[in-house]
């Protein structure tokens, strides 16, 4: 390929021959205005194209490659051909650029990114729920003027980022819990990472008011037996009192026994891998068998009414479905005072079939029906263990019940009763 030098040299020689050619037909004036016209037609095809080449440097898109010929062709092609290489690495940093963007935006983590002088300079979207932020309105705002928690701000002064700080009532309606850590990088930059601790806080609150209630439950029971056995081992007792103590042990025994068996289930339920939709309960026969047992329960102290108008029957299993509905009734029977009305239905509902246990007792006030399914949550501490209830009966009814992909719904109304529905979904429906 032809240097420019060459290709000046080239042109030059050509004007010379072309204008020694004219001079030598016609004459040396001739000559010479040929010569001028030819370097004067030069000089503006260089302008024009110098001009040409300046609109596209300083133009902000570039399309089409102009056309020319010679050295100007060469020029725009080279050109054309570096635009091309730029615009595609351009384009394949905007996505790489993009898909790290992406990638951010899904983690479940916030990410906050700082300058050097701990100024926002871009955050993503789980961020700016966990903090309040608002990426384009904060921009370039200081992280301390936005985030105040004195907690936060000890943090970031002291520089000791080994271990992330926990921040709680966090978000725009104080919903998070966070631990927050800090990763210095780059040019004195920081990376603020965010994760939401809030489940896991509550859990271990459960797993502390859990521990607290098993000792509690257990407590109780054992120190009246420490207490009887003291009596008995101390005293000259007659006969008969001996005989009261011993019945009072084995009751205080009996409850400690139902305690363990019903904590034995639970972890049972939660450890088991959902029934089997293969196993089909004969709910005719599970009916009368409840019937039996809360009669029995009620002693003739309650009026009972069954009512089996579906002919449905449940898939699934049978010793948990029986464990639930017997929870339901027992608890009907302790908390329905003497000549109350308790009312047990199995009846379709479209698609799906629902047991439905209703009472006449004392009902439920609104703010306890959302926390009875917790453990150990009781409305009356006191009336319900004068009733023998463990607190754990109603867990055990909604962890059956969602096992079988059902629900509990709860209605009740103070001083009129309550009802329990358990809804059972078509799958789990013969």
């Amino acid at each position: 390929m032809l240097s420019l030098r060459t290709r000046l040299i080239t042109l030059a020689v050509i004007i010379l021959i072309f204008s020694w050619v004219i001079g030598v037909i016609f004459s040396e004036r001739a000559a010479w205005i040929t010569a001028v016209i030819c370097l004067g037609l030069v000089l503006v095809y260089q302008l024009w194209h110098s001009a040409k080449l300046t609109e596209l440097l300083l133009s902000p898109t570039y399309d089409e490659v102009p056309r020319a010929f010679g050295a100007w062709g060469e020029i725009y092609y080279r050109f054309h051909k570096l635009v091309k290489s730029w615009r595609d690495q351009v384009l394949e940093v905007g996505q790489q650029h993009q898909r790290f963007i992406q990638a951010i935006q899904a983690s479940p983590n916030g990410v906050v990114m700082l300058n050097e002088d701990d100024q926002v300079e871009w955050c993503n979207a789980i961020a700016e729920e966990h903090f309040g932020l608002n990426a384009k309105r904060d921009a370039m705002q200081r992280i301390t003027h936005i985030l105040r928690k004195p907690t936060f701000v000890q943090y970031i002064v002291r520089q000791n980022y080994r271990d992330p700080v926990r921040l709680t009532s966090m978000g725009n309606f104080e919903q998070f819990t966070l631990d927050v850590q800090i990763f210095p990088y780059g040019d004195k930059q920081k990376l603020i990472l965010s994760q939401d601790v809030s489940q896991v806080e509550k859990t271990d609150a459960m797993r502390r008011d859990f521990v607290a209630n098993v000792s509690h439950e257990l407590k109780t029971p054992l120190t009246v037996l420490t207490g009887f056995l003291e009596t008995l081992t101390e005293l000259d007792l007659s006969k008969e009192d001996q005989r009261r103590y011993l019945d009072l042990m084995a009751m205080q025994a009996g409850q400690m026994k139902t305690l363990v068996e019903d904590l034995l289930t639970l972890a049972k339920l939660e450890g088991n891998p959902e029934p089997p939709v293969s196993q089909v309960v004969n709910m005719s026969d599970m009916m009368t068998q409840l019937k039996l047992e809360a009669e029995g329960l009620s002693k003739g102290k309650h009026t009972f009414k069954f009512d089996h108008s579906s002919t449905k029957n449940v898939t699934g299993d049978e010793l948990e479905l029986h464990s639930a509905f017997g929870n339901l009734l027992s608890n009907a029977v302790r908390y329905t005072p003497e000549g109350g009305t308790i009312t047990v239905t199995w009846k379709d509902a479209g698609d799906e079939a629902e047991l439905m246990v209703s009472d006449t007792g004392q009902g439920i006030a609104a703010e306890h029906i959302p926390r009875l399914t917790e453990r150990f949550y009781r409305v009356d501490r006191s009336r319900s263990r004068d009733t023998g209830g463990t607190g754990l009966g109603m867990a055990i009814v909604n962890h059956v019940i969602i096992r079988h992909q059902g629900e509990l719904k709860i209605q009740s109304t103070v001083g009129v009763g309550s009802q329990f529905s358990l809804v059972f979904p078509k799958q789990r429906i013969i």
